[in-house]
């Protein structure tokens, strides 16, 4: 699959963009463990032309995580246009257009998934945005604003009109949110319209290598995309990659490589955030990276209570002990 200059291979397989997940650190351990390209957070426009220092700091990335997307978020056409700019300025990879977020305070006031309900804006900020950059600019989007209304089919081709390079379909509406499980029947009409000439990646509920290989055998995918099954789980990126081009089921991690990932993902975070911070923002990630663990509750309990990463190191590693020592 290539995205403007960017070839990602066979079978790509992407992380998805997600809010005080994807940040540096994270997308750095992904790309180690086999991610074949990443997204920032989403950004606001308003803020980015406000220069609000939170939201410039989320473009910030090492050329270690290359190839990276940039992405934006918005329901102005000059804002948009004016973060479109600001993100180019950066040289990513490629620029990615949020019309697909689903949380309240996002898609009520119009913006991510709410364009869903106005698609000639939704075009307008597109059609600007890839006029304004010379980045390849991609969107990522659902199926449509509730069941009643799933339009995605008839809305890829115009967006593909107006100039973007690849498309992420989420297989949700945005009624759904989270809910329920996606539905990948109308991505495949994407895929397959005849009218549509460019990447199309697939996204929502790949949990797994052997679901991924389905997805990708059933409708004809491009690439896929991971979210949330990533979150403490950047082994899932390798693992999708053995099993689709050698059909190899790698075995789970052992808790010395669960310590060792995690232990190398806070001290990133540390790095590049502060000791507090860094700390603070890593405990989302710690039962992913020992869900099943017998009697981890605990553990990641008092993990929760220590402000230092000696601390807490000291803690994985007596865990590591005490697995040894029976």
């Amino acid at each position: 699959m290539i995205i403007g200059k960017t070839d990602l291979g066979k079978f790509p397989v992407i992380l998805a963009p997600l809010e005080d997940i994807t940040d540096s650190a994270f997308r750095n351990i992904c790309r180690k463990h086999g991610a074949d390209m990443v997204y920032t957070e989403f950004v606001s426009s308003e803020a980015l032309v406000r220069s609000a220092v939170k939201s410039s700091n989320k473009m910030l990335f090492d050329e270690t995580e290359r190839p990276i997307g940039i992405q934006i978020f918005g329901n102005n056409v000059e804002a948009m246009k004016n973060a479109a700019i600001l993100a180019d300025e950066l040289n990513p990879d490629l620029i990615d257009i949020n019309f697909g977020c689903p949380v309240r305070k996002v898609a009520m006031k119009g913006a991510g998934a709410g364009l869903l309900n106005d698609i000639p804006l939704m075009v307008a900020i597109t059609r600007e945005v890839v006029n304004s950059v010379k980045l390849p600019v991609t969107v990522k989007t659902r199926l449509g604003w509730d069941e009643n209304n799933k339009i995605i089919v008839n809305v890829a081709e115009q967006l593909q009109d107006v100039g973007i390079q690849a498309i992420t379909i989420h297989g949700r509406t945005r009624a759904q949110m989270y809910s329920g499980e996606a539905d990948w029947t109308l991505i495949g009409d994407v895929k397959n319209n005849p009218r549509m000439k460019i990447p199309v990646i697939g996204n929502g509920d790949i949990t797994n290598a052997p679901k991924a290989a389905e997805m990708f055998n059933k409708y004809g995918v491009d690439g896929i995309m991971i979210g949330r099954a990533a979150i403490g789980n950047p082994w899932i990126f390798k693992d999708i990659k053995a099993f689709l081009l050698h059909g190899n089921i790698n075995p789970p991690p052992g808790l010395p490589e669960r310590i060792a990932v995690s232990l190398a993902h806070l001290k990133l975070a540390i790095q590049k955030k502060g000791e507090r911070k860094g700390i603070i923002e890593m405990r989302k990630h710690y039962a992913g990276y020992f869900k099943g663990l017998p009697r981890f509750k605990k553990v990641r309990m008092e993990m929760l209570t220590r402000q230092c990463f000696i601390e807490i190191e000291e803690i994985l590693l007596d865990l590591s002990m005490k697995e040894i020592d029976g």
